[in-house]
């Protein structure tokens, strides 16, 4: 299975992506677009040998200009599946049409709680003890795409928003990982009587 990445900043979760399936068990990342030309997984995927491209929304007439762009490279470069990872950019219905049920997206929340920017913050503002990671499809919505796989951790004297976002990025980068394994084998699959029930045979 052949995967394009969308990254906005650091790309720790492209890097774990780069790591632990890139080349193992069929699945081969051919690209990496991004919003912003300095964004540093860029050089990640530059040093992983892995195509890269930016799509800086300023050289288009709007944003679903930009996403036919992204969609039009990403077919070009043979992308089946489309995993976002720290992109943080809503994806116009147009793109999501290209890639059904192809395009997944990892979030520091238990969703559907806290979703949209800032999760981690929202939720210590909301004063919770049990904190998460959600990966999960994209629809139209503000992450409110069908679950497929989430964990949660207990951290009940949390008060910092960075060190509960460090405390989640291990999470994020199993079960984002863990997520594109499975989907490479067939074992995420759409309950036929409920399409927002996600069950995972893998």
């Amino acid at each position: 299975m052949k995967v394009g990445v969308l990254v906005s900043g650091e790309g720790t979760n492209l890097q774990a992506l780069l790591d632990r399936v890139h080349g193992r068990e069929g699945i081969e990342i051919v690209a990496v677009a991004s919003d912003r030309a300095q964004a540093p997984a860029l050089e990640r995927a530059r040093r992983a040998g892995v195509a890269t491209r930016v799509f800086a929304i300023q050289d288009y007439s709007d944003r679903p200009a930009r996403d036919a762009a992204i969609g039009g490279w990403l077919v070009a470069q043979g992308a089946e599946l489309v995993v976002l990872a720290g992109y943080m950019q809503l994806l116009s219905p147009a793109f999501l049409g290209r890639f059904p049920r192809r395009v997944i997206n990892v979030h520091p929340a238990l969703l559907p709680a806290f979703p949209g920017l800032r999760a981690v913050q929202q939720a210590l503002d909301y004063g919770v003890k049990v904190f998460g990671v959600t990966v999960h499809f994209v629809d139209d919505g503000v992450d409110s795409g069908p679950v497929i796989l989430q964990r949660a951790i207990e951290l009940p004297e949390a008060e910092d928003a960075e060190e509960v976002l460090e405390r989640l990025h291990p999470i994020e980068h199993d079960l984002l990982t863990t997520a594109v394994r499975l989907i490479a084998r067939g074992g995420v699959v759409v309950d036929p009587t409920n399409p927002r029930r996600i069950r995972v045979t893998g």
